[in-house]
C-alpha cells in the first residue's frame, strides 16, 4: 500500500473527514432522544458544539510547540493548519454548555452525542491512517507485529488503528450500559469523555510529537484537565443520587 492512499483520485484525509462530519451529523439526527430536547433547541446546541470544537481544536494545536507558535504568530498559513480531536471535544463541551445557557436549557444533552462522535471519530481516523506520514498522527518506531511502514522504511505504531479499536470497544460498553439503563442522564457522555481522554493521555507517550511540558505534550495536559473535571462531575452526581435515595 502506498501512502497517501488516494480513493478515486480524492485525498483520503479530505474524503474521510468530510464523511465523518456528514455521517456523524446524520447519526445524531437519527439517534437523538426526541423527548430530551426539541429540534429547534437541539440545532442551537449543535451550533455551539461546532463553534466550540473549531476554536478548541485550533487553540490546543497552537500549544503543541509554543515556541514555534510564537515565532509564527503572524503567519496565517501556520496558524490555520492543524487541529486536535481533544481540543475539539473540550472546546465543543464549552460551546454546548454556553449554548444551553443562552437558550435556557438545563437538561443534559451529552448522551445524544456519544454515538455520533464515536462514528465520526472512527471514520476520521481511517482517513488519518490512509494519509500516512503527511498526517502526523502515527506513532513512534516499533518492532511490534502491529508496526506499519508508512512509506519511509520505518515501521511505526499505527496509533490511528489503535484509536479506532479503542473507540469500538468503548461504544460497545456504553451501549450495554444504555440498554441496561444504568446510571443517570448524562453518564454515558461523561464515561465516553473520561475513557477517551485516558486513552489519549497514554497513547501520546508513543507519538513523536514535542513534549515541552516536562514529559507531557499539549494533548496530555488537556486530557488531564478533562479527566479531573469528569471525575469530579461523576463524584458530584453520585453524591446527589445518594442524597436523593436517603431523602
Amino acid at each position: 500500500m502506498h501512502f497517501p492512499f488516494y480513493i478515486f483520485g480524492i485525498h483520503p484525509h479530505l474524503l474521510f473527514e468530510s464523511m465523518a462530519y456528514f455521517i456523524g451529523f446524520r447519526v445524531y439526527l437519527y439517534t437523538r432522544n426526541k423527548e430530551r430536547i426539541p429540534l429547534d433547541k437541539a440545532i442551537w446546541v449543535i451550533v455551539g458544539a461546532t463553534l466550540g470544537a473549531a476554536i478548541g481544536s485550533k487553540l490546543l494545536y497552537w500549544f503543541e510547540d509554543p515556541i514555534k507558535t510564537i515565532e509564527n504568530w503572524n503567519s496565517f498559513l501556520y496558524l490555520a493548519e492543524g487541529k486536535t480531536i481533544v481540543g475539539g471535544l473540550l472546546g465543543g463541551l464549552i460551546g454546548v454548555e454556553t449554548a444551553k445557557k443562552l437558550i435556557g436549557w438545563t437538561r443534559s444533552t451529552g448522551d445524544d452525542f456519544v454515538l455520533p462522535l464515536t462514528v465520526g471519530m472512527m471514520i476520521g481516523r481511517v482517513g488519518c491512517f490512509l494519509t500516512g506520514l503527511d498526517d502526523h498522527t502515527y506513532g513512534t518506531a516499533t518492532t511490534w507485529i502491529t508496526g506499519i511502514d508508512f512509506g519511509d522504511g520505518v515501521k511505526r505504531h499505527p496509533t490511528q488503528v489503535y484509536e479506532i479499536l479503542f473507540l469500538l470497544l468503548l461504544v460497545i460498553f456504553l451501549t450495554y450500559l444504555k440498554r441496561r439503563r444504568i446510571g443517570w442522564e448524562g453518564l454515558l457522555f461523561q464515561l465516553f469523555m473520561q475513557g477517551y481522554l485516558v486513552f489519549r493521555f497514554f497513547i501520546d507517550f508513543i507519538k513523536p510529537t514535542p513534549h515541552p511540558y516536562w514529559i507531557l505534550n499539549n494533548i496530555q495536559l488537556a486530557s488531564l484537565l478533562g479527566i479531573f473535571y469528569y471525575i469530579a462531575l461523576v463524584l458530584k452526581k453520585q453524591s446527589e443520587k445518594r442524597r436523593e435515595i436517603h431523602a
